[in-house]
């Protein structure tokens, strides 16, 4: 167990509550609503803007941008472009998450396209998502992971991470029954959340607004990228573990709203007795 990760990411959290990042989201029109809400329930504050005529301002304002590619379209490609050039130009870190990538040409195109031109901090995807960023076979499922992925070992996912973290030169966030973080050389897992958080459209998504939290009190000093990623991850993957348990007489609808009480209550003596954090 590793205790001085989880000890990082409750300064974090603490941090995050007390300095009310701006966390600037350019997402999809699908989990939008509660990708807002996770970000107010860990204490940050979040916008939603992208329109090409405003994402560069809003951008410079804010202390993190989330990029999500869930539902694209030529217009939103080319707000999430300048937007990312903005905070590469003013030092602001940025999450992508590449919904679907591998699915269709359209986003294939936009990931590779956002990996070329932007300089990501961040890169949060499933298994499909991330072997398609690291030139790999990815038989993606929709925006889910595919089967054949889904089998893939702990060991050969960390091979995985290790080298789209090096070659993007980025943290690479792989989420799945054993999340895998790291940034190419650094590797932190963890263990935490449940299955039955696939059944609830939107958790991943919420689980890079999350990390996009974090990001936005990244100050270079304290606090790293990688610990803002576990930090994200942990806390989406404890919320919806702590949720289901909550929950689970009750359905799928309150299972979604226990995910953000959760989070909205997350604190240190949880994170201690709860998390599940390892790290080589």
């Amino acid at each position: 167990m590793s205790r001085e990760v989880i000890h990082q990411i409750i300064g974090m959290i603490e941090d995050i509550r007390a300095k009310k990042p701006l966390v600037h989201h350019i997402t999809n029109y699908v989990t939008v609503n509660d990708c807002a809400n996770i970000v107010l329930a860990i204490g940050a504050s979040p916008i939603m803007a992208d329109d090409i005529d405003e994402v560069e301002t809003i951008t410079s304002i804010s202390s993190a941008l989330v990029i999500n590619i869930g539902t694209l379209n030529r217009r939103t490609i080319e707000s999430m472009v300048a937007a990312g050039k903005k905070a590469n130009e003013l030092g602001i870190p940025v999450v992508l998450d590449p919904v679907g990538a591998g699915a269709s040409a359209l986003r294939n195109e936009t990931t590779e396209r956002l990996l070329a031109e932007v300089k990501v901090t961040v890169l949060r995807g499933n298994m499909s998502e991330i072997r398609f960023t690291a030139g790999l076979e990815a038989d993606t499922k929709g925006v889910e992971v595919s089967e054949a992925d889904q089998k893939i070992g702990t060991d050969e996912g960390t091979q995985v991470a290790q080298n789209v973290a090096r070659k993007f030169g980025c943290v690479v966030a792989i989420t799945g029954p054993t999340d895998i973080i790291t940034d190419g050389k650094r590797t932190i897992y963890i263990e935490n959340g449940t299955k039955h958080m696939s059944n609830v459209t939107g958790t991943g998504c919420m689980c890079s607004s999350l990390v996009g939290a974090f990001c936005g009190v990244l100050d270079g000093e304290r606090y790293s990228p990688l610990i803002a990623a576990a930090g994200g991850v942990l806390v989406m993957g404890l919320s919806g573990e702590l949720a289901y348990e909550a929950t689970k007489h009750l359905g799928y609808g309150s299972f979604r709203t226990g995910i953000i009480d959760a989070v909205s209550k997350m604190d240190g003596d949880t994170l201690i007795q709860k998390a599940r954090v390892y790290e080589s």
